[in-house]
């Protein structure tokens, strides 16, 4: 009997250009804008430490030096602030540290930006023949069991792909993935077919894939048959829904948790409204002064 195999690897792909958000996305990378006092990216880290993720990949386009900088230790900035006596400041610079002591990074630079799936292509050397998760920053998953952690314990027993769903309304599902498939236990179920950004009222269940997934090496060959879109992108959910079309074995879990959405400007700056309003420091100031200026 072979032995079960573990997720203690994570890819995520942060190459794009980040259009959506132009111009701020000139001046500064997606991942990189504030949920409250931490930037987007921070919460994802949490999570996957959580989770029990030991090494991260980051696909990256050429411009995304904050990245590096965020994730490397300042010393010098330390002692600053130790000799001027911040001791806050301070301690937010160790809390990071020591969330970042838990993984090990690599980056791949990816000097074509041809969607998710080539991005994919890109870690196959470093993820090897072994499951992986792939994570999306500007999707924020707030839940008691992390969300990856939730996927992770359906991969034990599946060894297959698994998908995270949220169940949406009908006139929201053309913006995402949409599952077609069987329930097979509460929350789970077996994917048939997935249809990406199906028109308005032709979408196959309301179960829209979120940015968390477990795939299996298997997926590499259906990304080199994966042809680009109208846009010149090889799309990872298109190359999904060929494994589903074939008979391989691909599950789907609604995950539980809130989901944030932050891949446009609408849906992060609802979010970022919400975290500085019920941030435990700041959110009563914050609170106050909107009262003042009588926005609401």
């Amino acid at each position: 009997m072979a032995e079960l195999q573990t997720v203690t690897k994570a890819v995520i792909p942060i190459q794009g250009l980040g259009t959506r958000f132009l111009p701020l996305s000139k001046a500064i990378s997606k991942e990189f804008l504030p949920l409250g006092e931490k930037p987007m990216i921070h919460y994802l880290l949490e999570e996957l430490s959580q989770s029990g993720i030991k090494e991260v990949f980051f696909v990256v386009g050429a411009a995304k030096h904050p990245l590096v900088s965020y994730l490397q230790r300042a010393r010098t900035l330390e002692k600053i602030l130790e000799e001027r006596g911040q001791k806050e400041e301070l301690e937010g610079l160790t809390s990071l540290h020591e969330l970042l002591e838990n993984f090990s990074f690599s980056f791949v630079v990816e000097s074509k930006i041809m969607g998710d799936g080539y991005a994919i292509l890109q870690a196959k050397k470093h993820v090897g023949d072994e499951p992986f998760l792939v994570a999306y920053p500007d999707d924020v998953i707030e839940a008691k069991t992390p969300c990856s952690l939730q996927l992770m314990n359906v991969f034990r027993t599946s060894q297959r792909p698994v998908q995270g769903l949220v169940s949406l309304p009908q006139e929201r599902l053309s913006a995402y993935g949409v599952i077609d498939g069987n329930r097979i236990a509460n929350r789970l179920w077996k994917v048939t077919s997935i249809v990406e950004k199906p028109p308005l009222g032709k979408a196959p269940s309301q179960l829209a894939i979120v940015g968390r997934r477990i795939l299996t090496p298997d997926i590499f060959s259906y990304l080199r048959k994966t042809t680009a879109n109208g846009k010149g992108e090889i799309v990872l959910t298109e190359a999904l829904g060929k494994m589903a079309k074939d008979g391989k074995p691909i599950y789907g879990y609604e995950i539980e948790g809130r989901w944030w959405e932050c891949g446009d400007k609408q849906g992060w700056l609802i979010s970022n409204a919400i975290f500085s309003l019920r941030d435990p420091k700041y959110g009563k100031m914050v609170r106050e002064a909107v009262k003042q200026e009588k926005i609401i």
